[in-house]
């Protein structure tokens, strides 16, 4: 089933000589439960994609469909209401709010949209990313893996249609590295969850069922890795 359509996508930047094309007709679909990775040099216009089929940021032109709506032809009030709940973001960086706690942070999408916390959801994605006893801990105590489990849970608290991750293990070692890449392979798994992955590491592009590949803001590769 079809859950993300991506129509002749364009972002453009400035105008006339000084316009830059971040992207350039980008068209794909994606179906329940798939694994994508995005690769592509520095600049080439993943980012921009990324937080354009997230309701980050609108196109210039083109259209982006996630379960059949059209996401922007929303106004900014639904946008916001669609962001928190169809898409979970995870990124580099973490963008955890500092004065919140594990649970707070996990559980602020929810609480954002003025609905109850599914109390049997959070107390099993704590305790699948590994957060027990870490629930009342500030991300200044925690450490940078611990801390991109944190997003991980945020990501996921909602039950959204697509996770979206920008370099998810960019700023952290090898070895917590693999253990984020596992924990996002076990949502796509164990919840069904869609996911779309930014990344420079080949191997994690190889981890997922399929790679496409971007360069000057246009789609150069789309290969199924595994069915």
């Amino acid at each position: 089933m079809e859950i993300l359509k991506v129509q002749e996508l364009s972002k453009h930047y400035g105008s006339g000589e000084n316009m830059v094309k971040a992207l350039d007709g980008v068209s794909f679909s994606v179906e329940k439960g798939e694994f994508i990775a995005i690769i592509g040099p520095s600049g080439s216009g993943k980012s921009t994609l990324l937080h354009i089929i997230g309701g980050v940021d609108r196109p210039t032109s083109g259209s982006v469909f996630m379960n059949g709506t059209d996401v922007y032809s929303q106004n900014d009030e639904n946008l916001a209401i669609f962001r928190r709940r169809q898409v979970g973001l995870i990124y580099q960086f973490y963008n955890l709010i500092p004065v919140l706690n594990v649970v707070e942070n996990i559980t602020l999408p929810v609480l954002l949209d003025s609905r109850e916390v599914n109390s049997q959801r959070l107390e099993e994605l704590i305790s699948v990313l590994g957060l027990k006893g870490r629930e009342e801990h500030l991300p200044n105590q925690l450490s940078g893996g611990q801390q991109q489990r944190v997003s991980i849970g945020r990501a996921l608290m909602n039950s959204p249609s697509v996770v979206l991750a920008d370099e998810p293990t960019g700023n952290l070692d090898s070895k917590s590295s693999q253990e984020i890449l596992s924990l996002l392979k076990m949502s796509n798994e164990k919840y069904g969850q869609t996911l779309i992955i930014i990344t420079h590491d080949e191997s994690i592009a190889l981890q997922a069922d399929r790679i496409i590949a971007i360069e000057d803001g246009r789609i150069t590769r789309d290969e199924v890795i595994r069915k």
